[in-house]
């Protein structure tokens, strides 16, 4: 976090805001962090450059669109020298369906998140993972039966004001 710009209270709150409804004009988000829409949009601008804010997405209703799969896999690498992650790294990028990837500590390497058509198309994947021999020692996968919920936010003031 060295070189970033320090965030007040206002940037917290703009961050906030946006991450809540990316959609608001300037004017009304100007209005919930008390400023006026100039200084606004101009801390925004500051966000933006300074990578704080990545993107501005639609989240979807996926359900509602196409029927679909969503997987969590574990994968433990053969080895785990530094070249071996780099090498999974980079080469798990590719897949699409892949939507996170998170190197854990505990009893495997890697936490995947996928979304994918239906099991068979599922397997596929995994087969095409384990042909391009990427280092993959052995995976486990979990299949979501119910999302109970899926925030889609962090608690951004929460985690601020803790720290």
């Amino acid at each position: 976090m060295a070189g970033l710009p320090k965030l007040d209270r206002i940037d917290i709150n703009i961050l906030a805001q946006l991450q809540q409804n990316g959609r608001l004009s300037n004017v009304d988000l100007a209005e919930l962090v008390g400023l006026s829409p100039s200084p606004c949009l101009a801390r925004v601008r500051r966000l933006e450059e300074a990578g704080y804010i990545v993107s501005y997405n639609a989240r979807l209703h996926l359900s509602k669109l196409v029927d679909h799969l969503t997987v969590f896999t574990e994968v433990t690498l053969n080895d785990h020298r530094r070249e071996d992650f780099i090498k999974f790294e980079a080469d798990i990028r590719r897949y699409e369906t892949l939507q996170e990837c998170h190197l854990v500590s505990g009893g495997y390497d890697y936490l995947l998140k996928f979304v994918s058509k239906n099991v068979s198309s599922y397997q596929e994947l995994m087969e095409s993972i384990l042909d391009r021999n990427i280092g993959v020692e052995k995976y486990f996968s979990y299949i979501v039966i119910k999302t109970i919920f899926d925030r889609g936010t962090v608690p951004l003031k929460s985690l601020i004001n803790e720290s």
